[in-house]
């Protein structure tokens, strides 16, 4: 059972299952439940699964700041639905959560590359939200016997997601420089920061490694190990679609509580399930421009 399939990763979750049919079977659910409705989640998800990823969530970060009570119904309080309604169903199997490695919040640049150990410090509401579900969801997998882990996903980008991300952002007003529909004008943020970035497919990919070979009561990272700075995986991007841009900062693009540079280690992860990233950030950024190309 997946939850939050109709989402930007829930996508590239249901084409994996699709390839692997022979091993896993998807648990449809007829309408997507509201998360702080317990007893729409009840009613929602009413087959027991061997396997839950609990993937749905709010994962905005400038939503969490306009909506930080309505961040934290969904994210902590409908965990806690979603967990007492698997309870209900007599649950006893696999059960992902999948939290955020934003959870570690503003982290000294000779603490890279960020590990597991490493205490989490919250910088605004939405990790504050992921954080505390992740210590519920290890409560409860204590005291049901439930085989629970966490994944903590870095930045993973890929065809399919929302422009209100800067990756995405960036390709899509590509798209429309190179179909003739925008100026050669790129508007953006603080693009001279390194992030951690991962394609989808291989985030995908280390979730289900995780539910194989992943130790239950463990927090693992999801990430490339790699930092790659933004502005430069921009003008990477002009550059496969052969277009000059001009790069112009948005103050409305700007975050608060910015950390100049990101990068996680994803050896944890590797030591227990074998996995490693697969996709270039050439594959990655090329099958992100061509979405955006076939959408505009």
């Amino acid at each position: 059972m997946v939850t939050g399939l109709t989402g930007f990763v829930g996508h590239h979750i249901r084409t994996w299952l699709d390839q692997h049919e022979s091993v896993w079977e998807l648990l449809e659910v007829p309408e997507r439940p509201d998360l702080t409705d317990p007893e729409a989640v009840r009613a929602g998800y009413s087959q027991r699964p061997d396997t839950v990823i609990h993937l749905a969530g709010q994962t905005f970060v400038p939503e969490a700041f306009r909506d930080p009570a309505g961040t934290l119904q969904v994210n902590l309080l409908g965990t806690l639905n979603l967990l007492q309604a698997l309870k209900a169903l007599d649950f006893s199997g696999d059960f992902l959560y999948v939290s955020s490695g934003d959870i570690y919040g503003q982290v000294d640049e000779a603490r890279l590359p960020i590990r597991e150990d490493l205490l989490p410090a919250p910088r605004n509401p939405y990790a504050v939200s992921k954080l505390a579900a992740e210590h519920l969801c290890l409560q409860w997998g204590m005291t049901e016997g439930w085989r629970v882990m966490i994944a903590r996903p870095f930045n993973h980008v890929g065809a399919g997601q929302k422009e209100n991300f800067v990756i995405a952002s960036a390709a899509r007003q590509i798209a429309l420089i190179r179909a003739g529909l925008q100026e050669p004008r790129l508007l953006v943020g603080d693009i001279d920061v390194s992030r951690d970035f991962l394609d989808v497919r291989d985030v995908v990919s280390a979730y289900f490694a995780l539910l194989e070979g992943g130790r239950p009561g463990q927090v693992y990272n999801v990430c490339s190990g790699e930092e790659r700075r933004i502005r430069d995986l921009i003008q990477q991007l002009a550059d496969l679609a052969q277009v000059e841009i001009e790069l112009v900062q948005d103050p409305a693009r700007m975050r608060r509580a910015e950390q100049r540079r990101v990068c996680g280690s994803h050896s944890k992860l590797h030591e227990a399930t074998g996995w490693k990233p697969d996709i270039t950030i050439n594959q990655t950024l090329t099958a992100i421009l061509s979405d955006w190309a076939s959408r505009v």
